[in-house]
């Protein structure tokens, strides 16, 4: 790690969240232009938001399986919305094997074509419905401008097709899946985010309905965390997905997809870090505690690393991930401001007046200096650091809540919206119209983020036209 101190938020929030995803190692750049390699540190924070999801997909009755990179490009053709879509994003394969290709083909930007190709093949009656699989893996879209893990070519994620027998099932399907990325985002990534609709233009190309996460950054921008959608029978047509109902009438599937990227650790870092470096959710992080021992000779490094070595199996036992910092050429100061850096959520200081008392120092990172430091016993430590785990998780949680909140504006005209998406968030009603939508993106270079889910009611007018609006929508900047 360099001495050399990150860029405030303040100052230049960008060159602070490039310079944060180096130094941590959670990533860096590809010889290959908007690639990233993600380090072990950034992949196993990936691992654990997969177990996370993981779990809840399979709960959910989903099981996993694997589809080709390649996909033929005449797939990509079949649904007109989605070729629209995607065409400029496409990476194409023309020579195989030192030849020419008939049929070229696309590196996948997403795998409902393929899919929808298979599940045409295996699904011939209502008893061979629900399909529901979900696959781990990486696509390519060929983005002009790139930031490490907000967009680059190629990306980690995890998408989920699956086909039903009825509208009513798949969005439900569709529904469920927003319900569970709404859950796992607040309950183990501590980001509390907006459900709801995307409008029609900024929806998925081969949607008839988007549904995503939207989030507030550090710097008061949205991101788009992930997104489900219901596909209707658009997929299902193109590709002749059909099934034998009850009563032997042939019908077109109804088909879903859903997916969350490693973009969601963009969103971590940019919601949690501050002017130190990350700040990571404890259910997430790599390390959950970090042991730093502090000694001045032999003798004392030899009864401090004997307290640390019965300690750091205490917290194993109790399940909690912990790295022991052994390293001899750093000093303690330069450490606490290394793993300050990596956002660790919890530090443990141990020297040798320490060892003799029976006690610890235990620094939590979202609390930085002498607030957040407590002493405590030894005794009983593995349930002090899992209670101590649990309030920082729930205080991140609280704290982006309240950052929202704070500045997410309701507006009750224009020109309050435009004021409000200078510093965050408007809340505003919306007539549903494209033109009112386009007008406010090209006046303020704000975009409509959602529609959220939960709705007051009642009716108003729309912020731009002044025409009736049943709905309220999120209008900010965004990445």
């Amino acid at each position: 790690m360099s001495d050399l101190k990150l860029p405030t938020r303040a100052e230049d929030f960008n060159e602070w969240y490039n310079q944060l995803v180096l130094r941590a190692e959670l990533a860096d750049y590809a010889p290959v232009r908007g690639c990233m390699i993600v380090r072990p540190y950034g992949w196993t924070l990936w691992e654990n938001i997969q177990q996370a999801l993981d779990r809840r997909f399979k709960a959910t009755g989903h099981v996993n399986a694997a589809f080709p990179l390649l996909i033929p490009k005449s797939f990509i053709e079949k649904e007109k919305h989605h070729v629209e879509g995607f065409s400029p994003e496409l990476a194409v394969v023309t020579i195989g094997g030192g030849e020419e290709l008939q049929d070229p083909l696309v590196i996948r930007p997403t795998s409902e074509t393929i899919i929808g190709h298979m599940y045409a093949k295996w699904i011939q009656s209502y008893r061979d419905l629900p399909v529901l699989i979900n696959q781990w893996n990486s696509v390519v879209r060929w983005e002009l401008r790139t930031k490490l893990f907000l967009r680059t070519l190629e990306f980690f994620w995890q998408e989920g097709h699956t086909a039903h027998a009825t509208y009513e099932e798949a969005e439900a399907e569709t529904r469920q899946m927003l319900d569970i990325y709404n859950d796992f985002a607040a309950t183990d990534a501590a980001i509390p985010a907006i459900p709801g609709r995307k409008s029609d233009s900024e929806k998925f190309a081969g949607a008839d309905v988007t549904y995503s996460l939207e989030a507030m950054m550090g710097d008061r921008k949205a991101l788009q965390s992930c997104t489900s959608h219901n596909l209707g029978q658009n997929f299902a047509k193109a590709f002749e997905m059909r099934y034998l109902d009850q009563q032997g009438t042939l019908q077109h599937c109804w088909t879903t997809s859903w997916g969350l990227s490693t973009r969601f650790i963009g969103a971590i870092i940019m919601v949690h870090g501050d002017d130190q470096g990350l700040i990571l959710p404890p259910r997430l992080a790599p390390f959950q505690v970090v042991i730093v021992p502090i000694y001045k000779n032999d003798e004392e490094r030899a009864a401090v690393m004997g307290a640390v070595g019965k300690i750091r199996a205490e917290l194993i036992v109790a399940g909690i991930r912990v790295k022991t910092d052994e390293r001899e050429s750093f000093s303690p100061g330069y450490k606490f401001n290394d793993w300050e850096m990596r956002g660790v959520p919890l530090r443990i200081e141990i020297g040798p007046k320490d060892v003799a008392k029976g006690t610890v120092v235990l620094a939590r990172r979202d609390r930085p200096g002498k607030e957040g430091k407590s002493f405590v016993s030894r005794d009983n430590l593995a349930a002090t650091v899992e209670k101590m785990l649990g309030e920082i998780q729930k205080s991140l949680y609280d704290r982006a809540l309240a950052f929202r909140k704070s500045n997410t504006v309701e507006t009750n005209d224009y020109k309050e919206l435009k004021a409000a998406v200078e510093k965050g968030f408007a809340y505003s009603y919306w007539c549903g119209r494209a033109t009112c939508e386009e007008k406010i993106k090209e006046e303020t270079k704000a975009t409509m983020r959602c529609i959220p889910l939960d709705q007051p009611g009642g009716q108003g007018r729309c912020v731009y036209c002044r025409q009736p609006a049943k709905e309220k929508a999120i209008f900010a900047r965004a990445y």
